[in-house]
């Protein structure tokens, strides 16, 4: 059993924390408002679940999810423990965002600027391709003849290797794309991002086995 902390709690770090629950972890809930405004959300997750301040969730976790607009980085804890690894599932929407110029011109993908704010971490980015709802409608048990794969990626194997792990723990295979640079294969607007699983007006989604995940990389350009 792993204890998950989640620093912002919107959709797909919610659906994260109920996968994870159902999967027999622990989740430590935080968002920017405080752990008050968590309380309908933790009843709905059950005694495995409890809500802290960001700082404190980012402590408690073994592992740490990050789920937060890309533009609210700087907010993020500056205390997170030195070689934590930290699942990063933030997409960069300059609409939301604001133009972030290493972004906008591709010289950094948007793990590689969470890393430049958590400099300490081990980030491994995933669970940004998919839509909350399909992600929580294609869990499947490992064996299943229709398990869908995401993507992840990161420079950190021993952190890549926890994350496969407990990416596994939620019903889902996983498609190593490489180091971190090679996120930008799974970021906003490419051919992985939320095509394989179907249309948004499905919610139950269609599973997306390992080769179509990774041709899907394979498609993506600069």
């Amino acid at each position: 059993m792993t204890t998950v902390g989640f620093i912002g709690s919107g959709q797909i770090g919610r659906t994260v924390a109920r996968l994870a629950v159902g999967a027999g972890h622990r989740v430590v809930l935080s968002n920017s408002r405080g752990p008050r405004t968590l309380a309908d959300t933790i009843a709905e997750l059950g005694p495995r679940a409890s809500a802290a301040t960001s700082e404190e969730a980012a402590t408690a976790g073994d592992l740490v999810v990050v789920t937060v607009p890309v533009k609210a980085f700087p907010d993020l804890p500056a205390a997170m423990p030195a070689g934590k690894t930290v699942i990063d599932t933030c997409n960069y929407g300059p609409e939301r965002d604001g133009h972030i110029p290493e972004l906008d011109n591709g010289s950094l993908t948007s793990s590689e600027l969470l890393l430049r704010h958590l400099p300490e971490a081990r980030p491994v980015k995933a669970f940004n391709n998919i839509y909350y709802k399909h992600l929580l409608s294609l869990a499947r048990p490992a064996g299943a003849a229709d398990r869908s794969f995401l993507p992840i990626a990161g420079d950190s194997a021993p952190a890549k290797a926890e994350v496969t792990a407990f990416i596994e723990s939620l019903g889902y295979g996983v498609a190593d794309a490489g180091p971190l640079a090679e996120g930008r294969r799974q970021a906003t607007g490419t051919p992985v991002w939320g095509t394989p699983y179907g249309p948004y007006s499905d919610e139950q989604g269609r599973p997306a086995d390992e080769a179509t995940i990774r041709a899907a990389l394979a498609a993506a350009t600069r």
